[in-house]
């Protein structure tokens, strides 16, 4: 029969107390990189188990943190989920992911259904949860939210400048001589897709180009919503040079419309996404695209959580977006 492992055991193989092991398995402890590292190593060296039945009734705490998605089959949040599960992966802190699928009613079942399983925290990825039910949830347990700002937990909430990066991406392509952009919209409901339209239409005002409603497709930051707008957009009676897709899965869906269609990129339709997924680099040819540090992301939330789980300021940094200059386009010809 298999001897259990103790804490005890753990602590002198270690060479430090059980009181430390105890808190670096709560994420709670306050010493080195090495020695926590030191600590995990012995633990599996060991197959050391916590009874995490045990540690909930004693601490008041179930070390679950629960996270609330979108799509988890999205490459784009899925980068942002394991940013979280690295940032929490040794701390005794382990992730319970649930999506809410971009329906209002399915987010609010969600955010209930973390509650119900006494989380000790709760990270939000965006969505459309209203801000007072977001409010509530907060003074209950610590909350993290990304992609938004809720008015009151301003500092717990983590926002990169969507504008800035759809008007970097525009102005990219007026200074490239396309004077004709068309837009392929995300979800409507998303702040993330209304600051981009936002920043794409601005870019326009700002070099003088009447911003035109019939170039810009609604969509749904999928890629057969990026198919179906590129090919309303050709099969329609504007003329247009480039095309700034909301996000990168829309993007690939508006290549293949465009070749589909005989049109070729860059040489005939320059084309722009927005995320910077990893196989962007990889498409024919590499995408142009507006990084975001999705996995970084999701690392500054889960360091953040932890923080308001230690009774300290959630501190999360703030992270910038970036053009990315790749092969996907191109100088028009005859402006």
């Amino acid at each position: 029969m298999e001897q259990t492992v103790t804490l005890d055991q753990v602590a002198r193989r270690a060479g430090v107390s059980s009181s430390t092991v105890s808190r670096i398995i709560n994420g709670t402890a306050r010493v080195s990189d090495a020695k926590r590292e030191t600590v995990i190593r012995i633990m599996a060296e060991l197959n050391y188990r916590p009874n995490v039945l045990a540690r909930s009734l004693a601490s008041g705490r179930t070390m679950g943190v629960g996270i609330l998605t979108q799509d988890i089959s999205s490459p784009f949040y899925g980068s942002m989920l394991r940013g979280i599960e690295g940032a929490l992966q040794g701390t005794g802190y382990h992730p319970i992911f649930i999506s809410g699928h971009w329906h209002l009613q399915e987010e609010l079942e969600a955010i209930d259904f973390l509650l119900s399983r006494k989380v000790d925290g709760v990270i939000v990825l965006g969505g459309g949860v209203p801000d007072h039910r977001l409010q509530e949830v907060s003074r209950q347990l610590p909350m993290i939210v990304l992609g938004r700002t809720v008015p009151g937990l301003e500092d717990q909430c983590l926002r990169l400048d969507n504008r800035a990066g759809a008007y970097e991406a525009t102005r990219h392509l007026i200074e490239l001589g396309h004077r004709s952009v068309a837009h392929i919209a995300g979800e409507p409901t998303h702040r993330d897709a209304q600051d981009r339209v936002d920043g794409y239409r601005a870019a326009l005002e700002d070099a003088g180009l009447t911003f035109d409603a019939d170039l810009v497709q609604p969509g749904d930051f999928h890629e057969a919503a990026g198919f179906l707008a590129a090919t309303r957009l050709v099969d329609g009676r504007k003329v247009f040079s480039a095309i700034f897709a909301a996000n990168d899965q829309m993007a690939y869906g508006a290549r293949l419309a465009l070749h589909r269609k005989g049109l070729r990129v860059p040489e005939d339709i320059s084309l722009v996404g927005f995320d910077d997924l990893p196989g962007s680099m990889y498409t024919t040819p590499p995408l142009t695209t507006v990084q975001q540090p999705v996995e970084d992301m999701g690392r500054e939330a889960a360091l953040g959580m932890l923080r308001l789980l230690r009774g300290e300021r959630a501190e999360v940094a703030r992270l910038d977006v970036r053009l990315v200059l790749r092969e996907s386009t191109v100088r028009r010809r005859n402006p």
